[in-house]
């Protein structure tokens, strides 16, 4: 159990519950799944790029990553239906709280020019979408051997009901949101 599951379990459960003034402690929000994702236009001309973005996400979240392939064909841009274009990871129980944690006080505060978190990320329902300019914030990616800096985007999906809900939740793990 990572520090910040069991810091979750006795601290922020029993402030979130009289926050909200819930009843039961089932009905407190808790971060259900994060999902790490990632596009990259190159792969249309050069494929093999695909391979070095499955593996930089393969190293930040310490699981598999899966390519994901264009659902529907852009003559435009030169893509065909079932391309491979980019990478996801959904992340789960230990390896989401030891994902979020590392996110939180490791990555987040390596950000060039960082001034908060915008709390205009959410969904309407509680979930929280970010996103990252570069990979290389992550201190598990060597960069000596990135190619190239590439962006992702990083959705923490949540139980809350409401946006009031995540926010509260998000802000009592430590996500840095911009004060208005």
């Amino acid at each position: 159990m990572t520090e910040l599951q069991e810091k979750y379990k006795k601290e922020m459960i029993p402030a979130l519950q009289k926050q909200f003034n819930f009843k039961s402690v089932m009905q407190v929000p808790t971060v259900e799944k994060i999902v790490l994702n990632t596009c990259v236009s190159e792969a249309v001309k050069n494929p093999k790029v695909l391979n070095n973005v499955v593996e930089d996400l393969t190293t930040i979240t310490g699981q598999r990553a899966v390519q994901t392939k264009a659902k529907k064909a852009i003559s435009n841009f030169k893509l065909r239906e079932g391309m491979p274009l980019g990478a996801t990871v959904t992340l789960r129980r230990e390896k989401m709280w030891a994902f979020l944690e590392r996110l939180v006080h490791i990555s987040i505060p390596r950000v060039r020019d960082f001034r908060g978190l915008p709390p205009k990320g959410f969904d309407g329902r509680g979930n929280y979408n970010m996103g990252l300019k570069e990979q290389i914030v992550f201190p598990e990616i060597d960069y000596d051997k990135v190619d190239s800096i590439r962006g992702l985007n990083i959705t923490i999906c949540t139980s809350a009901k409401n946006d009031a809900e995540g926010k509260a939740l998000l802000e009592q793990v430590g996500m840095p949101f911009r004060k208005k």
